[in-house]
């Protein structure tokens, strides 16, 4: 099995449990992330790696949004959320490094706890890039390599496990890649022992 497929294949086996194994996380960790970014959504909007729609609940009524997620469970369970709380969402199975969009197309990209999970993280930060309208708001919010050299020791010791068995990286920094593109930086916040880091950019 070549493995971009046993990735989809991990994360497809997990999604019935996702949402309660990772609660206690949301709670004291993820979940002012998420609202951070979504509330500063607007417009037609796109969340890649959708995962079981864990964003969904924050984003304002009047935002018009798709969703995408290499993982078919994934895709569905988004769904069932999406219908709980009574919201038009246009999901769709996709790789966040191949987006089946044209370019411009959005007014807002957002991606939340997604890209360290990503095998090619510079391919599917191009993308987003390339789906954005000029002057779209790209909102990012991730796990990143630690600020603290003890913490991020550890980091390094982690991905020697995590990285082959289920592709989750713990070192690295999308802003500094995200540097590499035609966007302007509006607003970044590191928390948590600087191991969580929330980007807001913009396409020039």
């Amino acid at each position: 099995m070549r493995r971009r497929d046993r990735l989809i294949h991990y994360w497809d086996d997990r999604a019935t449990g996702y949402d309660r194994r990772t609660a206690s996380a949301e709670r004291r960790l993820l979940g002012t992330s998420r609202r951070w970014v979504c509330r500063r959504a607007s417009g037609q909007t796109l969340e890649v790696a959708v995962g079981t729609g864990l964003n969904l609940p924050h984003y304002s009524a009047d935002v018009r949004l798709s969703g995408v997620d290499w993982s078919p469970r994934m895709v569905r369970a988004a769904g069932r959320r999406a219908a709980d709380l009574g919201r038009t969402v246009a999901l769709a199975v996709a790789d966040a490094t191949a987006l089946p969009f044209p370019d411009a197309r959005f007014d807002t990209v957002a991606c939340t706890f997604a890209l360290c999970c990503v095998p090619d993280e510079r391919a599917a930060l191009a993308e987003a890039v390339r789906v954005l309208r000029p002057g779209g708001d790209l909102l990012l919010a991730d796990h990143i390599v630690a600020a603290h050299p003890i913490l991020r020791a550890a980091q390094h010791v982690v991905d020697l496990v995590s990285v082959p068995l289920q592709g989750e990286h713990y070192t690295r920094r999308p802003l500094h890649t995200l540097r590499q593109f035609d966007v302007e930086v509006v607003a970044t916040e590191r928390l948590t022992y600087g191991t969580i880091e929330r980007v807001h950019a913009r396409r020039t």
